[in-house]
């Protein structure tokens, strides 16, 4: 059974034209699956329509019409109890890792905010302790370790915050990752390190990633399979080889020869 069903998901937004008020379509009728520990890369240009589709899957936009499924639950029609449920079992991690973080927030309250916000209390000391133990350990999985707890995200580098943000999101260990254009914000070096963390990270728990990008070489290093998204549609979509190898589509073909090959990761 398919983790991830997005089926026939459209959204329209209202836009104002002269004195009259259209309906302007960002995603048309999409579908695809995602299957338990595979990666599905959501590839197109700004504009397409990935974004959007990645929220309503997290839940954070209510589609026109269709529905997606998390293993069997309709995300589109859950009640709030129902979506905190969820949440634990799919986190995001966004393009820009410093809008991400609270810079108000020292990092060991960034980290623990999830096991408060899932039932965990900072007044019980037992709890406190825990959160502490548990905030560490996954501060060390993302190559992090226990001296960033007391300091401020403006004190750490861009790749450094990605991995902070990416140990909030593994705090619940969700079965799900959403990957919006993780690495654009970074430089490339910087970047490689962070998808190869990420790749490290999918081996060591099993999960699951939807890793949205702009970058057809970055998907086809990360994904199993490939959606190709152009003007709110999908257009085409295969195993990573196949779609990159033998592309069917022009548009395909135009991502393939508008991205020049990364240097080795």
């Amino acid at each position: 059974m398919a983790l991830v069903e997005v089926k026939n998901v459209s959204k329209s937004y209202p836009q104002r034209s002269g004195l009259r008020t259209e309906m302007r379509t960002v995603v048309d009728d999409v579908s695809f699956t995602i299957e338990p520990g595979e990666t599905l890369g959501l590839v197109g240009e700004s504009g397409s329509g990935k974004t959007t589709v990645a929220r309503i899957i997290l839940g954070l936009v209510q589609p026109t019409s269709g529905s997606v499924l998390l293993d069997g639950q309709d995300v589109s029609r859950a009640s709030a109890a129902e979506m905190k449920g969820i949440r634990r079992q799919m986190q995001p991690v966004f393009q820009d890792p410093f809008a991400a973080l609270n810079p108000r927030m020292k990092v060991s309250e960034i980290v623990a905010e999830p096991f408060q916000i899932h039932g965990h209390s900072k007044q019980d000391p037992a709890d406190r302790f825990d959160i502490r133990k548990k905030a560490i350990e996954l501060l060390v999985e993302v190559g992090l370790d226990e001296s960033a707890l007391g300091r401020y995200p403006h004190e750490f580098s861009g790749g450094q915050r990605q991995r902070i943000n990416i140990a909030r999101a593994l705090a619940l260990r969700p079965r799900l990752l959403v990957l919006d254009e993780p690495v654009s914000a970074l430089d490339v070096s910087v970047g490689a390190r962070i998808i190869n963390l990420l790749r490290d990270l999918q081996r060591q728990h099993g999960l699951t990633y939807l890793f949205i990008s702009h970058s057809m070489p970055l998907v086809r290093y990360l994904s199993t399979r490939i959606a190709v998204m152009e003007r709110g549609r999908l257009v085409e979509s295969g195993d990573t080889e196949a779609i990159c190898s033998a592309p069917q589509r022009p548009y395909t073909q135009k991502l393939l020869a508008a991205t020049p090959e990364l240097p080795a990761f």
